[in-house]
Parts: structure tokens; sequence; C-alpha cells
């Protein structure tokens, strides 16, 4: 939004002002309040946020809360008689001081003035000057972008033509020349190498492959390394984890009772698609109606378990109507949010306030999803096969079909999955989104000002929907998926709010590049992997994460990216670190999930008292080593370390996780078990080898922080040892309790005292911020 108040232009609106200046090849003029006034002003860059904010709540899209009959949120509405004065008008093209609006959002009769002073709104002095300014030049309204089919255009000019590796640097050099800054120059090998492997694979490197790519001087030695990552077995492990949040993946039900949920293999399944890069609109497909395409077989069923992931009751005495309305909402908001960005949940009491989705619109899409066999309440807390419909997997499934399923025991395995019932029930608009509250009959349809649900065109059933989301003419599908993505590299998407496209949402930093983006992806087979390493060999991503004192103050949240962004790993990936960089690591791919350590008594806090989840049972051996994306997921009480580190309960879909800073995140990677247990282990390895103490705390460095370190923190380090030393050798008895954590069976050390003190250096290092933090 523009972000525009009495303290002055904020950052945001700079950003804004900027990209509107630089993208239309206008100049800036100044205001009496040095304020930056665009010569042109842009409804869909500087009015229609004002409006959204201060004016739709009254004058929008919702016909129910719709005042004095006025809609502002199209150009029919604003430029219509009044209906209490017809011949006055809200805008007059050309004429502030004649149009309505303008007379009274400058009125300085309280009676008069909008937005009233009772909505505790009001707009700032620079904001009646934008909209002065837009009606005086002919008050041109435009379709919100996000809603125009995007088109690839020509590369922009730029001065440098040295610096850009591919087509997406020409568009953000655009902008760092359009704002006087410079590039940053590009990373060094060592910390380009951790950025890259993390983004890919989510895993540390090596020191084999760091050794192999600092050796390397070779033009295409970083692209080597990026083509060796993307067919990396754990490629598809990093890629899943975000697909989980977005499909609100957990091992339990939800709800008070939250039993026990088979759907794992439904994430084997994401894993191995993103390993064998499935293009994206096959991907979109198979779990929307992998059940309903042409020759479908069992993996194509398997898919469809992306749109049962939402939470069911097993809690006696419920309502089943109530219930069952709840799940084909989920699945509503889900498909709205995953595919769409946009908010369709606030479509299913009333007309959306702010985007073009009526009550009737967010139905006719609930319609798609209506049609399940389903009931609100089935079968009982421990029970052994999933709600209906479902498929049961069994070993000779896994050998013929699904071999990508990892499958551990013999009994068979029942998952939940889609299937249509011809006429099973009619879907009726829900007065105020109440069950029980039946209007209308609705049939198949999507908001019309995203693309028409052509019956034509399109099957009526969710593949007919699927290939509505997949047309050419569809503007928000793979503009949604390529900023997600860019989202999940850079730390932020291009719209930063990747869940709403819609009026309320951010706009694009760089609405040429999204679109240069999307248009590329679409019209190179949907390819993923494609599109991930246009991103990571960019110059844009190679460049340092060094922060100047200049850049800071001219762009502090770094939304230009004239330096990479430093960002803290996911919750995740901070515990595949720290295993992986110990070597404790198990990297088995999928199968089912399991139960690391984890402090006593939380599940049977929350729980009702009953079923097999009742208590957490901590799993043993080499389960205890498995990836965080493998970690069980009980929605009434998720991980505590992964919660600590802002994963998602996954009680519904979520596209973005928030980064907070802590200090119990900070308490965790002093305490965690599994942190220690690292420690030691890695102590234990290199307590072994044939080196000097320099030697081990240099190989402790490159495992955990992926670089040499430099002479002064090895100094730093060996000095610390030695302290340690001489502690533990005056409290022996602390040195044998200290390393006495962790499951993992323990070696016999002939030199308790400098094991000790090693391991605790290694713990240092382990919290260390520099190693959790991408830069």
């Amino acid at each position: 939004m523009l972000a525009i108040n009495k303290k002055g232009l904020q950052p945001f609106a700079l950003v804004i002002a900027i990209l509107v200046t630089s993208s239309c090849n206008q100049s800036m003029e100044v205001d009496a309040g040095k304020v930056s006034i665009p010569q042109k002003v842009d409804f869909n860059f500087h009015i229609r946020p004002i409006l959204s904010d201060k004016c739709f709540t009254c004058h929008g899209p919702d016909a129910n809360k719709r005042k004095a009959d006025l809609r502002l949120d199209t150009k029919e509405g604003a430029f219509a008689a009044l209906k209490d004065d017809t011949t006055h008008f809200a805008i007059v093209s050309g004429k502030p001081n004649e149009s309505e609006v303008y007379l009274r959002i400058n009125s300085g009769d309280t009676s008069q003035l909008m937005p009233p002073p009772s909505s505790n709104l009001k707009l700032t002095d620079n904001e009646i000057k934008l909209i002065r300014k837009w009606i005086k030049q002919g008050a041109e309204y435009k379709p919100h972008w996000a809603f125009v089919p995007p088109e690839s255009l020509p590369l922009p000019k730029i001065k440098d033509k040295e610096w850009p590796k591919n087509e997406i640097d020409y568009f953000i050099l655009h902008k760092l020349e359009a704002l006087g800054l410079s590039c940053n120059e590009r990373a060094d090998k060592e910390r380009l190498l951790k950025r890259v492997s993390f983004d890919l694979t989510g895993l540390p490197p090596t020191i084999a492959l760091q050794e192999k790519f600092l050796k390397d001087d070779s033009p295409g030695a970083y692209e080597k390394v990026v083509d060796e990552l993307l067919k990396n077995k754990h490629y598809g492990e990093k890629m899943a984890i975000h697909w989980l949040d977005v499909a609100r993946y957990a091992d339990s039900h939800g709800y008070q009772d939250d039993g026990l949920r088979t759907m794992w293999p439904w994430r084997d399944w994401v894993i191995h698609a993103f390993n064998e890069n499935y293009s994206y609109d096959k991907f979109l497909i198979w779990q929307l109606a992998g059940d309903l395409v042409a020759n479908k077989n069992m993996e194509s069923v398997l898919a469809t378990g992306f749109n049962r992931n939402h939470k069911i009751t097993q809690e006696g005495g419920v309502i089943d109507e109530e219930y069952r309305i709840e799940y084909v909402t989920d699945r509503t908001n889900t498909f709205g949010k995953a595919f769409l960005g946009l908010t369709f949940e606030c479509a299913k009491c009333h007309d959306h306030k702010y985007d073009p989705i009526s009550q009737k619109d967010y139905f006719s899409t609930f319609a798609f999803f209506d049609k399940v066999p389903e009931k609100g309440l089935f079968g009982t807390i421990d029970a052994s096969f999933a709600d209906p419909p479902n498929i049961t997997i069994t070993d000779e499934d896994i050998r013929e079909v699904l071999t990508f399923i990892n499958k551990k025991d013999s009994v068979p395995v029942s998952v939940m999955v889609m299937k249509d019932s011809v006429g099973i029930r009619n879907t009726h608009l829900l007065k105020r989104g109440n069950y029980d509250a039946k209007a209308e009959i609705v049939d198949f349809a999507t908001p019309q000002q995203i693309l028409e649900f052509d019956t034509s065109r399109f099957e009526q059933n969710r593949l007919g929907l699927a290939k509505w989301l997949l047309d050419n003419k569809n503007p928000l599908t793979t503009r949604v998926f390529v900023n997600r993505i860019w989202q999940e590299i850079f730390g932020r998407g291009i719209v930063r709010t990747s869940g709403d496209f819609g009026m309320q949402g951010d706009l694009p930093t760089h609405p040429e590049l999204l679109d240069w983006l999307a248009v590329d992806f679409r019209d190179n087979g949907w390819d993923i992997k494609r599109l991930v390493k246009k991103i990571v060999t960019s110059a844009t991503y190679m460049q340092s994460s060094v922060v100047v004192k200049e850049k800071l103050e001219r762009d502090p949240e770094n939304i230009y990216l004239s330096r990479m962004g430093r960002s803290r790993l996911s919750a995740e990936t901070v515990r595949d670190h720290v295993l992986a960089s110990s070597g404790l690591l198990n990297p088995e791919i999928g199968g089912p999930s399991v139960k690391p350590y984890q402090p006593d008594g939380i599940w049977a806090a929350s729980t009702s008292g009953r079923g097999l989840l009742q208590k957490y049972i901590q799993d043993h051996g080499g389960d205890l080593y498995r990836r965080g994306i493998y970690t069980f997921i009980k929605r009434t009480a998720p991980p505590p370390v992964m919660l600590m580190f802002d994963a998602s309960p996954r009680d519904q879909c979520e596209v973005r996780r928030l980064t907070t800073n802590t200090p119990l995140q900070a308490l965790v990677m002093l305490n965690d078990p599994t942190v220690l247990e690292a420690s030691r282990i890695l102590a234990e390895k290199l307590i072994e080898e044939n080196s000097d103490t320099q030697e081990k705390l240099k190989k402790a460095f490159r495992l955990i922080l992926c670089r040499e370190p430099k002479e002064k923190e090895t100094q730093l380090l060996t000095s610390y040892f030695n302290e340690e030393v001489n502690r533990f050798s005056n409290e022996k008895n602390k040195a044998k309790s200290f390393v006495d954590v962790g499951e993992f069976p323990a070696k016999e050390i002939k030199n308790e005292i400098e094991f000790s003190a090693l391991m605790q250096v290694i713990h240092t290092v382990y919290n260390m911020e520099e190693t959790i933090t991408k830069s």
C-alpha cells in the first residue's frame, strides 16, 4: 500500500513511487511537503491502494455493506450519478472540484467528511493530493494488475551490460540504476556454495563438495554444482517442505480427539514428483483431479490426497452435515490461496469486501469440491483405515506402480483420496455461511473477473477446474507459483503478500519481472527445475550479502535486491543441518513420520485422554535422526522445537512462514538434545583423527559453517578449547555428565577431558548466528 502519513514518505511508499515512475519512464515532482508525487498518477499503484484501505468497506464489492448505493471499485459506479442527487457525481473526469469524492474527503464539515470520523479512518494530506491530481488527469480506472493476464515484455535497457547472467538480472539492474544503486560483488565461493546447497537440498555442502568447487576455476564451475544439486535425491525433500505447508499436511486429524492419520504415502509422492521434475501443470492437475484424468492410475489417484489433508473430527455428538461443510470449505479456501493467491474465505459469509468474489462465486467454486461421498463424522479415533473415499496400498502396488513409497512393513496402508459421486447432492449458497441456511442452488463456476468458466471448454468437475487454472488467459496461476518459488529462494516474494494477490495485497516490486517469469515458466512446459535453475544462476542471486550504509538507508528492506538477503534457515533445515554436519543424519527418503526427542508431557496435556496419540512415544535408533520433514505433526500439539523456529502447525493452508527472533530459539540451540548429541558425535569422530587440535577445530568449523575459519577465529576457538580443558580438568564429574547425552552409541574415548572440551567448542559453533543463517 502507499504508506504516506504525517511522518512523511515511508520506505514502501518510496518504493512504489519509484516503481511506477521507472516502469512508466516518467519523472518525479516534489510537493511542498517534500514528498515525491509522480507526474502521472497511476490508478493501480497509487489510487486503488488508498480506496481499498479507506473506502471499499462501504463503497466496494460487498453489496450487503454498501452505503448510499455507491461503488468506487468500478468505473461505472464511480462515474454514475449519485442515487439521492442525480445532478451530482462521485467523480467527474478532469474536474476534482465537481467530484463529490474529492469534496467529501477534503471537507471541513465532520457530518460530510469521508471516511466518517466514526470509522477511525482518515486520509492524509498527501493521499488527498494524489486523488485530486488523479481526477484532474482524467480519473483513469484500470483493472487490478493481478487480474490482467501476464505478458512477456522486452528486456529493459541497462547501462552495465557486463553484470547480467540471464534475463532476471536485466529487470533487477534496471530498477537499481533508476534508484542510483549499484549491485554487490559476487559472493565468495564458500558462501555461495553454502547458500545454493541449502536452497536446493536443505543440507550443507560436504567438505568433499567444498573442495571440488573451490578447486574448479572453470567458467561453468558454479552451473555444474547447481546441476549436481538439482539431481540430488534430497532436492525433492527440500522442495516438498513448502508444499506441505500449502497442503496443510499433518499426521493427525486435529480437533479435540486428534486421532492418528496416515497420509505419509501422499508426502512420499510429493517428494517423488519434485525429484522427477513433474511439470507444474501435471503436479496441479493430479492433485486437484487425478481421479478424473484419462488413463488414471493409483499414482494419480494418490495425488488427490492433497484435497483430504484438512482437519477431520472424530468426536461423538457432532452434527454430521456441519462438519462435512467445514471440510468442503477448507478445500475451497485452500484452492483459492494455494493456486490463485486470493483470500477466498472472505466471501463465504458475504460478498468479498475488496476483491471481485461474490458469495455466489464462492459457493459456485465450492460446488467443485462438494460431490465427494464423505461424512462429517466417520469411524473411531483409532480406526485402522482412512475415512472413505480411500485407497489401500499393498506391497504389490508398491512393486508395480508406487515404487517411490517407502513402506516399512507388510501391513496395507489406507490413504484418503478424492472421488466424486454423480447426483449425490446439489450445492446451495449458504446464508451467512451457515451449514443449515440453504438458499439458491448454484452451478459450477468461478469468479468471472478472474476468468469466466466456459463450460464449452472446461469439464464441469474438478478436472475442468484444473484446466481453468492452467488456461493461458488465467492471470494468476503462473504468477502465484513463480512468486512463491522466488519467495522460497530470496525470503520474500516479488509480491510480498504471496497469499493475497487481491486489492489488499502488496503491489509487486518488479511487475515486469514477475510477468516475464510467469510467461517464461508457462511457455517452457511449466518446468520447475528450469525455473529454479534460472533464479539461482542469476547474478542477482549470486551477489554477496554485505550491507553498506548507503544501501541500508535507501533500501532498508532490500526489496530492490542490491545485495543478497540474509535469512534464517527454516525449522526443518535447522535440524537437518545439525544432523548432517555431525554425521548423524539418516538420509533415508520417505516413509512414515517419526517421533524424535521431545519434552515429556506435551501430548498428555493437550489430548482428550484417549486414542493412540494420547501419549508421546519416542522413536529410537535410526528414526531419531531422520530429516525434519519426517517429524510427526500432531495438530493440537505440534513439535515444540519446530514451532519455536516458526514452522506451520498445519491446521490450514499456509503459503508464507513468518520469521521471528526470540530468546526461546537461543535456548533451543543451547539445550536441545539433538544439538548436544550432534556435538558429541562430531567430537568423537574428530578426537579419533590423527590431527592436532587446530586441525580438528578447523574441520568442525568447515563442516558446520561451510567455510575455512579466519586466523583470528582459529585462535579464538583454540583459546576457548584450552580454557575448557582447564575447567573440565578441575571438574571431571561435569566433563563426564556433559558428554552423557543422546541415544547414539558412545565410543570409548581415552582422553575424556579433551573430548569434553572439544564437544563444548563444537556446541558453541552450532550456536553461532552464522550457523543457521543463509547469507
